[in-house]
């Protein structure tokens, strides 16, 4: 089986003042199961490692090994959008009043039948309404 991993999850497992158990029940599921994300998602992360390096909340040798860790999980990162599912992903965003980002995660479960992994409650209502199985 696979789920859709969300940034806010993924963050979790890289910054300590972060973590939770949620987070933690899910990267142990990667042993099992592989994770899908969409294209925004290594880009997003990166963004997040780098600024919160930038703010001193990592050291340059913790965003190091943060990278190597997530280059080294079953993720598999979604090829870019279709031109199509833009539709789709935009009606996501403005329906559930999300980010085009947010919602690309939402529009990709939906589409894959999969359930999302997020500790976005915001995130998780959304995608819950529109009728995507959050991961317990």
């Amino acid at each position: 089986m696979a789920f859709v991993l969300d940034a806010s999850v993924t963050l979790s497992w890289c910054l300590a003042d972060e973590s939770n158990p949620y987070a933690a029940r899910v990267l142990a599921r990667l042993t099992e199961e592989q994770a899908l994300v969409p294209p925004i998602w290594p880009l997003e992360v990166t963004n997040a490692l780098v600024v919160a390096q930038r703010r001193s909340r990592l050291s340059g040798e913790q965003l190091t090994v943060a990278l190597s860790l997530l280059k080294h999980l079953d993720i598999e990162v979604e090829r870019p959008v279709p031109v199509h599912l833009m539709g789709s992903t935009v009606d996501i965003a403005v329906v559930r009043a999300l980010s085009v980002y947010d919602a690309a995660y939402v529009e990709l479960a939906r589409r894959r039948g999969c359930p999302l992994a997020t500790a976005d409650r915001r995130l998780a209502a959304a995608a819950a309404s529109a009728g995507v199985e959050i991961l317990g």
